[in-house]
């Protein structure tokens, strides 16, 4: 697909495709700048889902055709503009659930079995000097609950229940083939669970939607374990429920804040107890950002030569209130 001079668009890139062979081979195959300057000659922007693309920079580039999302979520998209002009938008789906959801395991593992307090307790010195470890608590004998049921939801419960962990999930409406329980919203879901893990789309509607009655009914020995959008779950509700005892223990991968970290707006998560945090790395494997930005270059291939899109949302498509982040 060409402009109106005959020559392929320009690719603008707001991030780098990882590994960097893979970004070398984008910029080899076509013509990729890292400025927009006046916009014109603009016809893909390659950005993720954190970065995303607003409506005023859609507006500054009038030759815009594509807007390819490394990643899956599209919350930090205006998808409405993206519609309204006709632009595609594609994501990475598939091809990252598998790390999101052993992140999400390993996260889980960790804080309940107090992985992270246990190694800064040898690295300190204070376990050879007498102090001992306290008790942890085992993820195999609680009941997991998965607040998003999508490609990602579905993929940890198969983990989960490899592992023998009863699994019970939520999404809009019950899944007719799934061997899982069904829980109609998230209150009644972190009611009849131990470890509760998140991984819807982050929306208008699901915002806060983890909040201090979910936060209460998952109870002082409950676990939050959250890959999904910082926003999807109250943070400064989640400090107070860590602080107060209300909640056991929280693992996140993501923040309301980022990259700032959880104590720029949360009421002091950050020194909350019983806590694990990571560096928004559910995705950061070498297999997986290499499947990623082969699926990337792929949509940009197909759109440049007129082919279908492997990988586009349908037009005008907001991400479902449950599916996956």
């Amino acid at each position: 697909m060409t402009g109106g001079s005959g020559r392929a668009p320009n690719i603008l890139a707001l991030i780098d495709l990882k590994p960097p062979e893979m970004m070398a081979q984008l910029c080899t195959r076509h013509h990729v700048v890292h400025a927009a300057g006046d916009g014109a000659g603009i016809g893909v922007v390659l950005t993720s889902g954190t970065r995303g693309l607003s409506r005023d920079e859609m507006a500054a580039l009038p030759d815009l055709r594509l807007i390819a999302v490394n990643g899956v979520g599209v919350d930090a998209v205006d998808l409405g503009a993206a519609a309204a002009r006709g632009i595609a938008v594609t994501t990475t789906p598939d091809v990252l659930s598998e790390s999101v959801a052993e992140l999400a395991l390993g996260l889980a593992i960790g804080v309940r079995r107090r992985i992270g307090e246990g190694e800064r307790l040898v690295r300190s010195g204070d376990w050879a000097a007498g102090r001992k470890a306290r008790l942890g608590q085992s993820l195999l004998g609680a009941r997991a609950g998965i607040l998003g049921y999508g490609r990602i939801g579905r993929r940890l419960a198969d983990m989960l229940r490899g592992l023998g962990v009863e699994v019970l999930y939520c999404a809009r409406a019950p899944h007719p083939d799934a061997p899982d329980a069904f829980r109609p919203d998230a209150a009644t879901l972190a009611h009849d669970c131990e470890t509760l893990f998140v991984t819807l789309a982050a929306t208008p509607a699901t915002r806060h939607i983890v909040d201090a009655q979910v936060l209460e009914l998952l109870g002082p020995e409950g676990t939050l374990v959250n890959v999904a959008r910082g926003s999807v779950v109250d943070s400064a509700a989640l400090a107070d429920a860590l602080h107060r005892g209300r909640l056991g223990s929280a693992a996140l991968d993501v923040f309301e804040t980022e990259p700032a970290g959880p104590d720029a707006s949360d009421g002091g998560l950050l020194r909350a107890p019983n806590t694990l945090f990571t560096p928004h790395i559910a995705s950061a494997t070498d297999e997986a950002r290499r499947a990623m930005a082969e699926l990337v270059i792929a949509n940009i291939d197909a759109h440049l030569s007129g082919a279908p899109l492997p990988s586009a949302l349908p037009p005008a498509a907001h991400p479902a209130s449950l599916s996956p982040a």
